[in-house]
């Protein structure tokens, strides 16, 4: 692949110097991402970008998403400002199809490309270049692209198209299962070493920061797509101690404890759930409930212990002094 990228590097070279022309700046031409999907999903009209790659860090160049506006893919020997540039023009009104052929007739490589994006509309637009080093394809389905270079057999793009439509629950999973699918069927005839995910809400909260319901990103594992998932399902854990937290605070205690408890059999062993899930249940006045929580986190390390009077200043934990001496000495026996 560095032969190949070194190669067409010397050609504009040398197209440069025989036409005495000064040198032109070049993205590098590398080949990044093997296969991907862009999706929106039907139900909540979320939009999302799912991909794995044996290149490193693959979630800095290819995935990308605007929350009310669409995703964009952009792979093979890639370039990024049809990320950036394909979101400005479908927030503009221009949905994806318009938008992915004005973006091509503008890139002088678009025969090296493979892009694919969805607006928030549903309209889904896909393009693999006759240059894209084989195996390479693309399908082309309801609300959806998925699309594959690279490939150990030419199946992928159809295997993936298979899972994503079978797949059930949030569209983060349906997509992971679409990568696991790819994989499955033979996947990138190099290997496989990164993935990332990105989901945005179908409207903008003018926050974007909020906006990203999903942003994980596996950069060099040996199993990234089941990496991938296991981040998610713990991304899912930390979600239900949010939703806890916001339970406690309307008052809710009986809402608050279905979301703990769910976060804690999710995150398994991590001790921060259960933690907060302590402080926040003696900030509604349920010490007594918190208290053998607390007992059993202490017994496991005295870094909690020594942090929990840290919190009393801040007002994290809204205790007096007699309450936090009753916490600091849970033992649980």
């Amino acid at each position: 692949m560095r032969i190949l990228s070194f190669l067409f590097a010397l050609v504009i070279l040398a197209s440069s110097v025989f036409a005495s022309e000064p040198i032109p700046r070049v993205s590098p031409i590398r080949p990044v991402s093997t296969y991907s999907i862009v999706a929106r999903d039907p139900v909540t009209g979320d939009l999302g970008v799912a991909v794995q790659s044996h290149w490193f860090s693959v979630g800095a160049l290819v995935p990308w998403a605007r929350a009310g506006v669409g995703a964009v893919a952009t792979q093979s020997m890639v370039e990024a400002s049809y990320g950036p540039k394909g979101l400005d023009l479908m927030a503009a009104g221009n949905d994806a199809i318009s938008v992915l052929s004005t973006l091509l007739e503008q890139d002088e490589h678009a025969d090296i490309r493979q892009v694919a994006m969805v607006d928030a509309n549903g309209s889904a637009a896909v393009h693999t270049g006759g240059g894209c080093i084989p195996e390479a394809g693309h399908h082309l389905g309801q609300g959806y692209s998925v699309q594959a270079n690279l490939m150990g057999p030419a199946t992928v793009p159809d295997a993936m198209a298979k899972a994503f439509e079978k797949a059930s629950g949030p569209l983060a999973e349906r997509m992971v299962a679409t990568l696991a699918a790819a994989q499955a069927e033979g996947g990138d005839i190099r290997g496989r070493q990164s993935a990332a995910i990105l989901v945005v809400s179908a409207e903008s909260t003018g926050q974007p920061w909020n906006d990203r319901l999903v942003d994980l990103r596996v950069e060099d594992h040996p199993e990234p797509v089941e990496e991938l998932k296991r981040l998610l399902e713990m991304h899912r854990g930390y979600e239900q101690m949010n939703a806890g937290d916001l339970a406690v605070e309307k008052g809710d205690l009986e809402g608050a404890e279905r979301a703990y408890a769910q976060a804690e059999h999710i995150l398994g062993d991590n001790l921060e759930a259960r933690y907060w899930h302590a402080v926040a249940m003696v900030n509604a006045g349920e010490t007594e409930r918190a208290l053998p929580i607390f007992a059993d986190i202490f017994r496991r390390g005295d870094n909690w212990r020594e942090l929990t009077p840290r919190l009393v200043g801040p007002g994290f934990l809204k205790v007096d002094e007699e309450t936090l001496k009753r916490i600091m000495a849970a033992t649980g026996e």
